[in-house]
């Protein structure tokens, strides 16, 4: 079967390549009606664009990267497809990349996507610093780029990012006006932005009510199960257990739950547990997990927006950063009868 080209068409029509090019992009330059019999002649022929010419003359290549640490948390997941429906709307292919919590990996996928020639990249950074200069120099490139999540504040790109320092306050003011005060911060690694920032929100609860706050009721844990379960088991067997914890996560929280019930804890009766993301099983573990939600999938739109605004400005945007709120939803693990 022949392949139609433009060539064809104009041919069929007696007219020229230009007017035929001219009425398949819109031109102002030719009359409605003209414009129509082109295009019902091309219907008729079988023409469709050639893609691969299209991408050229417009120098793009209708294709994005997506970077994110993980897809153990549900929140990655929903935020991709948030993305998806954005960018497939508009014509675009979407490649997703998982740098499974290393900076190094993490640049690889960069390095790839940017060689592989998408039009821009949006990624969730899995150690905040680690990267800095390839991204400014992308940045000096004008080359789009947005970050979500998990971000660094001091590079000059649009930024797509949750209040998580609001909201692990308010989950620590829950326990707090359930009487429990002696708590503890179950947090991530040290250099994590999102980790850094629900403590800060937790210690500035505790001093809001007055309460004793000190670095020394941060335990640096991590973003899995594992770290959960291993980190209150050291303070079990440091006999250091507070009365309440929040944690940087639900998988951390579901670890810490895993650990103090191996050890015969009742939850919440005598240690209150709190999570963060809301993840697909916060619900249906025992006891369900009191957690905050995120509005991943408007995180995940807003990220997309924001690229395709940076692509059509060719990078020369300036950089916005975009914050959303959550809500607190309150379950059995945190809830002590009065």
């Amino acid at each position: 079967m022949k392949h139609i080209t433009i060539k064809d068409v104009a041919k069929e029509l007696n007219c020229s390549i230009s007017t035929v090019s001219r009425a398949f992009n819109n031109k102002y330059d030719i009359k409605p009606e003209t414009r129509d019999r082109i295009l019902k002649v091309a219907t008729e022929l079988g023409y469709s664009p050639n893609p691969i010419a299209r991408r050229l003359i417009e120098r793009r290549t209708y294709t994005v990267g997506v970077i994110v640490p993980e897809f153990i948390n549900s929140f990655f997941p929903k935020t991709i497809i948030g993305m998806q429906e954005v960018l497939l709307n508009k014509g675009y292919q979407v490649l997703i990349m998982q740098s499974n919590e290393s900076s190094e990996t993490e640049l690889n996928n960069m390095k790839t996507l940017v060689d592989g020639f998408v039009d821009g990249i949006i990624v969730s950074l899995t150690e905040e610093d680690k990267n800095i200069g390839f991204l400014k120099e992308l940045k000096e490139k004008e080359f789009p780029i947005v970050l979500f999540n998990r971000v660094n504040h001091t590079l000059p790109l649009p930024k797509i990012v949750f209040d998580n320092y609001k909201w692990s306050m308010f989950a620590t003011e829950h326990l707090i006006r359930q009487g429990i005060t002696d708590l503890k911060f179950l947090g991530g690694p040290r250099h994590s932005y999102v980790s850094n920032n629900r403590k800060r929100g937790f210690l500035d609860a505790l001093k809001k009510h007055r309460l004793f706050y000190s670095e020394d009721l941060i335990v640096e844990a991590g973003f899995h199960i594992d770290d959960g379960d291993q980190a209150v088991e050291a303070l079990i067997n440091k006999n250091q257990l507070p009365q309440g914890f929040v944690c940087v996560n639900d998988p951390a929280a579901i670890g810490c739950i895993k650990a103090l019930k191996r050890y015969g804890y009742k939850i919440p009766e005598e240690i209150a547990v709190v999570g963060f993301t809301e993840s697909a099983v916060s619900s249906l573990i025992d006891p369900p997990l009191t957690s905050v939600s995120q509005p991943a999938h408007d995180i995940g739109v807003a990220a997309a927006e924001q690229l395709l605004l940076q692509i059509e400005s060719a990078g020369k945007m300036n950089p916005e950063t975009i914050t959303f709120n959550g809500q607190l939803n309150v379950r059995e693990s945190s809830l002590r009868v009065k």
